[in-house]
Parts: C-alpha cells; structure tokens; sequence
C-alpha cells in the first residue's frame, strides 16, 4: 500500500474546519509536550521543556508556541472565559520558566499546553462532535 499523496496530508492539517483545527492543535501539544520519553522516570517531554534551557529567550518561544494554541482556539469560536483560562495557563507555565536554573522543574509538572489542549477538545467534543477520535 502507497502513502497517500503530499497534497492529501496536508490538506488534512489546512483549513479552519474543527477536524484540521484539532489536527494542528494535536500535533503542537505533542511538540511541546511529548516528543519523548524520560526512560528513568518514564515521563514525556517536549520541546516547552528543551526550550527552558535557554535563558529568557526560550521561555518566550514556548509562550509564543502556547498563544498561538489559544489563536486556534479563538478561531473555533470558545468563549473569552475559557481563552482567559488557557492564556492564564500560559502565563503562568511562562513566569515558572523563567526563574533561572530551576525553571524547568515546574515546566516539565504543570504543562500548560496539555490542560489547554483538554480545554480545547471538551469545546470541540461539545460543539464538533464529528470531530471527536478514539484514544486507544
């Protein structure tokens, strides 16, 4: 069996369309959240933790990558409470990370993108059921 064609792939991630929204919006919290696995701890990680390596600079960038879930959000149509609750959630995963050397502890506990993903898909589940997907 051929993989489908490039165009089909990224055809399934374009669009404002619930289904692509939450594609991307998947996608980017596993970015950021779950690249890879610790072995001796047996925990995910992602990028917002690599990027708390860098000093001030890498902070921004995950706070950056963690708006622009809230972008997508906002283009699903979710109420300001909950854009509120998700850049709230942002903003605190950024103040964390920028205290210097131990940023990263409470970066790789509380992770931001992962409970505004949970907030974006009880929307989306709500409002989208089509767009629902079983988790096996």
């Amino acid at each position: 069996m051929s993989p489908p064609p490039l165009g089909a792939f990224a055809s399934s991630y374009a669009g404002r369309d619930p289904a692509a929204v939450r594609k991307r919006i998947e996608a980017m919290e596993h970015l950021l959240e779950g690249l890879f696995t610790v072995p001796v701890l047996n925990r995910k990680i992602g990028l917002d933790v690599i990027l708390d390596l860098i000093p001030i600079g890498g902070d921004a960038i995950g706070a950056a990558m963690g708006a622009w879930m809230v972008w997508e959000a906002r283009n699903l149509g979710m109420s300001k409470l909950q854009m509120a609750r998700m850049f709230g959630n942002v903003g605190i995963d950024f103040l964390l990370g920028i205290i210097p050397v131990v940023g990263a502890v409470p970066d790789f506990l509380f992770r931001s993108n992962t409970r505004n993903l949970k907030i974006i898909k009880r929307h989306l589940d709500k409002h989208h059921p089509s767009t629902a997907t079983i988790n096996g």
